[in-house]
């Protein structure tokens, strides 16, 4: 199993650290990794889920936003400019009128005998 004992280097009083008799033992979890610092004015993903729509270019603009996540705020303005462009240009489209089928070549007429 595994026995609590201070680290090398630890100051008296320090909380132990788990360690492995045998690291070769299956059943016996490996000892957790020293934690990363947290910097609290880095910036953090929101956690926000998008649903998609089924629309491939709405889609991808809405996965767009995923890229505020790794910004600073003073960059987010610019990655939701682009994303509010794409929607716009997207939702603009759906109001446009289509173009006007082609107008099929005439037939021959093969009842006109002369």
């Amino acid at each position: 199993m595994s026995d609590s004992i201070p680290a090398a280097g630890t100051a008296p009083g320090a909380t132990p650290v788990a360690v492995a008799e045998d690291p070769s033992d299956e059943g016996v979890a490996p000892a957790p990794a020293a934690a990363t610092p947290v910097d609290p004015a880095a910036p953090a993903p929101l956690g926000v889920v998008r649903t998609p729509t089924g629309n491939a270019e709405v889609d991808a603009r809405l996965e767009r936003l995923a890229d505020a996540d790794h910004l600073p705020a003073d960059g987010h303005i610019e990655v939701y400019e682009d994303v509010h462009g794409g929607l716009r240009d997207a939702l603009t489209a759906l109001d446009a009128r289509p173009a006007p089928a082609p107008v099929p070549a005439p037939m021959p007429s093969y009842n006109n005998r002369s």
